[in-house]
């Protein structure tokens, strides 16, 4: 059964594409890796509004993993969903895959983990629906993203423990 006013992944989960262009990379061909950041934070922010429905800001990147370059001429896609949510924010991970479309081969190229909150008109944070989870998988993917956040949160914690000790 949905929960009132809950949204699926599915309802908000983001494709994008893009091939990717000699403005993209350095003189040897390979896309920058800031190039790559920013349409990962681009689909990301774009799933975080279609939960949200409303203003979103990132609050951070957990972690980003370039696995492979990306090279011109490849085709880009970006595939983003929400893993979690909390009272006002949203954990959206994002998988990027490149395509040599001469060849037809496919690489998982990078993985992110990006924190979103949903703010109202003055800037405050306002709460986001719950997540809907359908799958296993989706279950799986929360159980993580709840296990990142409470790491954030750890880690937080001891870095202002230290400052404090200073």
């Amino acid at each position: 059964m949905r929960e009132q006013g809950g949204r699926t992944g599915a309802e908000t989960a983001v494709q994008m594409a893009q091939m990717m262009l000699p403005s993209h990379a350095n003189p040897v061909g390979n896309v920058h890796g800031g190039e790559i950041m920013k349409m990962i934070d681009d689909a990301a922010g774009a799933v975080a509004i279609r939960h949200a429905r409303g203003n979103v800001v990132t609050a951070s990147i957990d972690r980003i993993d370039f696995r492979e370059p990306v090279y011109v001429g490849n085709f880009v896609l970006l595939r983003a969903s929400v893993n979690c949510v909390g009272t006002s924010s949203m954990e959206i991970g994002v998988r990027v895959e490149a395509e040599d479309l001469r060849t037809g081969q496919v690489r998982h190229t990078a993985s992110a983990y990006l924190t979103f909150v949903a703010l109202d008109p003055s800037g405050r944070p306002v709460p986001v629906p719950p997540l809907v989870l359908e799958t296993e998988e989706q279950r799986r993917r929360c159980e993580a993203g709840e296990l990142r956040k409470q790491e954030r949160a750890r880690l937080r914690r001891e870095i202002q423990e230290a400052a404090s000790a200073r």
